[in-house]
């Protein structure tokens, strides 16, 4: 019962933030060619900054996902979460009170900044609570329900972007955020809150205390097993099966960044979509994903396993992109879409595979390793995918095809598919402790 009432807190405050950060995605692309290019369909300029946005994400994701998961293996996850949480109120309320060109610039900086910590970090920090409080036989399925609120609540939030107005959006966005982050703070149970914790994986022995002072050893026995590069490379040989997820997590999430980076400006161009339309497309989006992981993923959990799931969903990921890409007409897009119901499946299978790989006091650190290095993807994406979606909507293309960045992207899909197949299966946690003392 008090794992029930732990997992609805957790349920609701995932709810509100996604609620809050979807639900202004099908009105930032107007708000940036509004503000950078105004009365064009089509934007070089809002591609590429957008773009080197992803990128300044992604080498802060790098170095910031490994050290806020190992801070809340030592500090709790309710501590880590609420940094992210509250800042990511700051560059919505920037566009809550304006959006002329001067204060699209200061949201562009500080949305830069706060991405850097707030991108990935709650969904890690969620699975990572998630672990702490399910058996591993029923994760899959814990994980695709928590993937499954956050697909209703981009549906939700997508609804409301579809009938407010773009300055009502993003004022309903900022205080909806703002909300979550005090429900978090008032109702949601700590998961992980022992300082004495010590990482069996990376570090193999204890560290020491020479402080009489208690609160100076705890601080000290932190600092001193904050994650490092060389803690992180240690972290992916303890296990060939968690070695392969992070391939296959890069590649997915490179598909799915350069999907995202490539969509909105390409339907645009391309079919004169606009933010109702794009909250169309979202709505049909999470409606399926929702459904597919509230019914299908502890349905085909059990009969099928993580491994040959997180297969499918990746080979109708790639058909999914394919389809975008050779798109002759809009309805092609929205029975793309429809595809989510069968491809969600990849990620929260993944998450299962990867928390089985570690113990109990060490499932912050390996999806703070995990995310890092899935989201250093945005900084592969603007510099491949960025270039190619600006020059095949211009009218300098060397040939006309419109959607062939997102065939690109299908083809990284396609890598995190053959790697999949290639996973072996997953090793117990306690199989892969022991042998990192090993090779301590």
């Amino acid at each position: 019962m008090e794992e029930i009432w732990k997992l609805s807190h957790l349920l609701v405050t995932v709810f509100l933030y996604t609620f809050a950060t979807m639900m202004v995605v099908p009105a930032i692309t107007d708000v940036t060619m509004s503000a950078l290019c105004p009365g064009q369909d089509e934007c070089s300029l809002a591609i590429y900054f957008t773009g080197f946005q992803q990128i300044v994400t992604g080498f802060g994701a790098l170095l910031m996902m490994p050290l806020l998961g190992n801070l809340s293996d030592k500090l709790g996850r309710k501590t880590l979460l609420t940094i992210p949480m509250v800042l990511a109120v700051v560059p919505l309320g920037i566009l809550g009170c304006g959006r002329s060109r001067s204060l699209f610039y200061v949201y562009f900086v500080l949305k830069c900044i706060t991405s850097t910590i707030c991108e990935g970090s709650v969904q890690c920090l969620t699975v990572a609570y998630a672990a702490d409080n399910v058996p591993e036989y029923r994760r899959a399925s814990a994980f695709g329900m928590l993937s499954a609120i956050g697909s209703a609540a981009s549906v939700c939030g997508t609804l409301c972007a579809r009938f407010l107005s773009i300055p009502s959006t993003f004022k309903v966005a900022a205080s909806t955020a703002a909300a979550a982050t005090v429900y978090m703070r008032f109702f949601l149970t700590d998961s992980v809150a022992d300082y004495n914790l010590c990482s069996p994986l990376l570090s193999g022995e204890k560290v020491e205390s020479v402080s009489s002072d208690p609160v100076s050893s705890k601080k000290e026995k932190i600092i001193m097993t904050l994650p490092s590069v060389k803690d992180l490379f240690s972290l992916l040989r303890t296990s060939l099966t968690f070695s392969q997820a992070a391939i296959v997590s890069f590649f997915g999430n490179l598909a799915d960044i350069g999907l995202h980076a490539s969509i909105l400006y390409y339907l645009k161009a391309r079919f004169q979509f606009d933010k109702d339309r794009f909250a169309d497309i979202m709505v049909i989006f999470g409606v399926a994903s929702t459904i597919s992981q509230v019914f299908l993923i502890p349905i085909l959990v059990p009969v099928l396993e993580e491994g040959r799931l997180l297969s499918i969903g990746l080979f109708f990921f790639c058909l999914q992109m394919l389809l975008y890409s050779f798109a002759w007409a809009d309805w092609v897009i929205y029975v793309g879409a429809m595809l989510s119901i069968l491809f969600i499946f990849w990620q929260p299978c993944l998450q299962s595979i990867v928390s089985k790989q570690v113990g109990a006091s060490e499932q912050g650190k390996a999806q703070g390793c995990i995310s890092g290095i899935s989201l250093f993807a945005y900084v592969v994406s603007p510099l491949v995918f960025s270039p190619l979606t600006a020059l095949f909507l211009s009218e300098n293309a060397p040939f006309y095809f419109p959607g062939f960045s997102i065939l690109c992207a299908g083809s990284s899909a396609m890598i995190a598919f053959v790697q999949s197949i290639l996973m072996r299966a997953p090793i117990k946690a306690m199989e892969t402790s022991s042998s990192s003392h090993g090779e301590a």
